[in-house]
């Protein structure tokens, strides 16, 4: 006797496949992640270090899930928005608090202050120059080396792994123009000074090359002199940005192109530019097609541009976040990461990137 299904049964049966469907997720579209920068990506490693340069209170991550974390903005920065962008489940952990599976995945080692030179950021306190971010990371590279089994097991698995660096920030805004506490102003131009930087960025990046990264993003180094800050302090008008300051990152800039250049001579080597200068500029430019309408204020601090003095403990931020380029002083809203984090990963113009995009980058 011939056994009719019931259409309802059939029905749940479709149903749940469809749903099962919907929750699957397709594997991220490399292994694993790993980010060295400065407070523009610091996820919690200054936390618990004795500096000033934390954002681990209220209202730092107002909109972000877990509230305050240690991020310097609202919300999302850069490199979570790319983590997003690349198919990580989750943003990619602080390498301070990261266990053995997180390592497989990539860790942050970013630290708020830091710098390529060891003693930028030094009248903060306690920070972790990219020198001893490198430091970790070797450390992270022998626990991976434990965790599958060889050297040449780990080798493999870093080789697939997209690393993102962004330094250079501080080595300006926290060193060179702040010449009361540093001499560098005063013994190189600025032409000498971005020579200087890259001589020392160079052998450090061979050292990430040395210990198994091969698919590098150098991001470069933003409008400084368009934050808050620096057009409270330095900008007759609180609206042009200070010249001399970006003048100065150009030149390092221009220079972090040749050095992607010389390492995709080396063997296995992709590495790429993220110009966030140019994204920035682009950016203040045409606003309103991004949604932004506040381009030279922070939306928490005190003072001209509320940029005089950063956002406070408990203060009252700005309600309107994503409106504003600028979350506090220094640094931009989960907005404005979002927007440079999506050009990073894609671009939307043959300048955004020097040769390709983070897309491209994780399919090499």
């Amino acid at each position: 006797m011939e056994r009719r299904v019931s259409p309802w049964l059939l029905l749940v049966v479709l149903l749940v496949a469809a749903a099962s469907g919907r929750n699957a997720r397709a594997d991220p579209q490399v292994p694993c992640y790993f980010v060295f920068g400065d407070s523009l990506v610091d996820n919690g490693n200054n936390n618990d270090i004795a500096s000033l340069a934390r954002a681990n209170y209220p209202p730092y991550g107002i909109d972000f899930p877990g509230g305050a974390t240690g991020r310097f903005s609202n919300g999302l920065t850069t490199v979570d928005a790319i983590s997003r962008l690349l198919g990580f489940d989750d943003y990619i952990p602080a390498y301070a608090g990261a266990n053995n599976d997180q390592l497989l995945s990539g860790v942050n080692f970013a630290s708020a202050a830091a710098g390529i030179r060891d003693e930028t950021g030094q009248q903060l306190g306690q920070r972790i120059s990219f020198g001893g971010q490198l430091q970790n990371y070797q450390a992270a590279v022998q626990q991976l080396v434990s965790i599958l089994g060889d050297e040449d097991s780990a080798a493999d698995h870093l080789s697939q792994c997209i690393f993102t660096v962004g330094m250079g920030s501080n080595d300006y805004l926290n060193n060179y123009f702040m010449p009361t506490v540093y001499s560098t102003s005063r013994q190189y131009t600025p032409e000498q000074y971005a020579d200087v930087l890259v001589s020392q960025y160079t052998q450090q990046l061979r050292i990430l090359y040395n210990n198994g990264a091969r698919k590098v993003a150098l991001m470069g180094v933003g409008q400084v002199g368009c934050s808050p800050n620096e057009l409270a302090q330095q900008s007759s008008d609180g609206v042009t940005c200070v010249a001399r300051i970006n003048g100065a990152i150009e030149i390092f800039n221009r220079k972090l192109v040749e050095l992607v250049d010389q390492f995709n001579t080396l063997p296995g080597a992709h590495f790429t530019y993220i110009n966030a200068y140019g994204i920035f500029q682009d950016i203040i430019r045409s606003p309103g097609a991004n949604g932004l309408t506040e381009l030279t204020k922070g939306c928490c601090g005190v003072g001209r541009n509320n940029g005089q003095v950063t956002c406070l403990p408990f203060q009252t931020p700005c309600a309107n976040r994503n409106e504003y380029l600028f979350w506090d002083a220094f640094h931009p809203t989960e907005a404005a990461n979002i927007l440079v984090g999506r050009r990073a990963y894609s671009a939307a113009q043959p300048s955004d990137v020097h040769p390709v995009d983070l897309q491209t980058l994780a399919r090499l």
